[in-house]
């Protein structure tokens, strides 16, 4: 949003020049055509080594191979038994002291014989503890204060109605000029540069470029292509086929008409599509030119048609050979190669050889020792048997009434004692149950229907 100080805003321009002198191009003179400084960065190309490449790498120079000493091996002592006898004495065996201990007789109630016949007329400890008590109700210590509206009436004004006193309102002059257009008692003045700088200049007639005639070639068309060149029909064997034969795979079952599919995918009523009405074409008025550059302009030539060229037909067999010789089987021809052989590491311990003897240290310097079982100090666990027989009556026993387990209808393929009506859009079968109802003038059974969803 720069203005130019030199330049004014005016609304018309009054035919001058506008001045281009700015800021920068009073303190950045234009100085003579100079060069960017050059790059002395390197080009990235491939710089090839003339040398003869030496096979010594980092890893062959800095580890050298070295003597391998083999490891000492060490012979084991052969393990010589104490002589004397073992003290199998423990602490335990000489601090403990044994104690000849009962065993624990159970603590039961007595048995109790529960009657059911007799009438049970007892009174709980609940009850006899906890006796209802007649208890005053204490009477409140709250005064009563009845609210009695005042008869005088509320004469006391409120601090906003003493400080702020209602006064009239002064509105401010506006100074505003009125929005009345100012008509103007000179006449209009309808010339415009169009009008005054515009001269008529009468037209030039329309250049119309003339039609070229065609002249067609007297020179045959050179029909001949690289592929009719070069390639010639040599007779060849036909590629064997590698595809399996069909085996057709049957069945003498009797195919059952009704299916999984046909079960559980019912007809569906499916409605009309609605058709929209196409509107009714109008032709356009007046006649159509069919006539066409291409039309007017092509001119037919008599071509014969290409002959196709074809291999030989495959019903046409020659006793020749085929010449199955080709510039790939002649340059590349196939070479003798072996397989190089696994770089394995010598082993620095040699394999041990003869039979392995499975003899353990352990093995060979244990003795067995007879051991003595400690003895337990456990109670023996009596149960006392009671001859009494075991009343297993429970509360679940006494009142549980069984019921009988009904099957929804909705899990028959048509459930008993329904009708099938229709099936709905979404899929969903509706059937009807007959349920007799009899009254005096109808005697025959009245279906009620009832929805079933499948």
């Amino acid at each position: 949003r720069h203005r130019c100080p030199h330049k004014p805003t005016r609304i018309y321009d009054n035919g001058q020049q506008p001045c281009l002198t700015t800021e920068y191009v009073e303190k950045y003179p234009k100085y003579s055509n100079i060069s960017p400084p050059r790059s002395l960065k390197p080009k990235q190309e491939y710089q090839a080594h003339r040398g003869k490449m030496e096979g010594i790498t980092t890893f062959k120079s800095d580890y050298l191979p070295y003597d391998i000493v083999k490891r000492p091996f060490r012979i084991q002592e052969e393990h010589k038994p104490k002589t004397g006898e073992i003290e199998l004495g423990t602490t335990y065996q000489k601090d403990y002291n044994a104690h000849k201990i009962q065993p624990v007789t159970l603590v039961r109630p007595l048995e109790r014989k529960h009657t059911t016949g007799g009438k049970l007329d007892t009174i709980p400890t609940y009850r006899d503890d906890y006796r209802s008590w007649e208890v005053q109700r204490r009477e409140t210590s709250k005064v009563e204060h009845m609210y009695h509206p005042p008869t005088a009436k509320f004469g006391n004004a409120t601090t906003s109605q003493d400080d702020f006193v209602p006064r009239e309102l002064n509105p401010r002059q506006s100074f505003k000029p009125p929005c009345v257009a100012k008509l103007s008692d000179v006449p209009f003045d309808g010339t415009t540069s169009h009008r005054t700088s515009y001269i008529a200049h009468q037209l030039e007639p329309k250049f119309i470029r003339s039609k070229e005639e065609y002249k067609p070639s007297n020179q045959p068309f050179e029909d001949l292509t690289t592929h009719r060149n070069d390639f010639k029909g040599l007779p060849g064997q036909l590629a064997k086929s590698c595809k399996p034969e069909n085996a057709k795979v049957g069945s003498n079952v009797h195919f059952n008409g009704v299916t999984e599919f046909q079960d559980c995918f019912q007809p569906w009523l499916v409605s009309l599509r609605e058709l929209r009405k196409t509107k009714e074409y109008v032709p356009p008025p007046g006649n159509m030119d069919f006539n066409s550059t291409s039309h007017l302009d092509y001119v037919k030539h008599e071509i014969s048609p290409a002959v196709p060229i074809r291999p030989v037909s495959n019903g046409r067999r020659t006793n020749a050979p085929f010449q199955g010789n080709t510039t790939t089987k002649e340059d590349f021809k196939a070479w003798g190669s072996c397989r190089q052989e696994i770089i394995k590491k010598q082993q620095e311990i040699p394999k041990p050889t003869g039979k392995f003897y499975d003899l353990t240290t352990f093995r060979s310097h244990y003795i067995p020792h007879q051991i003595i079982p400690a003895q337990s100090f456990k109670p023996a666990r009596a149960i006392v048997l009671n001859s009494a027989p075991f009343q297993g009556e429970t509360m679940y026993r006494i009142e549980y009434t069984p019921k009988k387990q009904e099957i929804c209808p909705a899990n028959y393929p048509s459930p008993p004692g329904y009708v099938y009506v229709n099936t709905d859009s979404h899929g969903h079968k509706l059937f009807r149950q007959l349920t007799p109802e009899f009254s005096e003038s109808n005697i025959n059974p009245v279906p009620k229907e009832v929805v079933v969803v499948s």
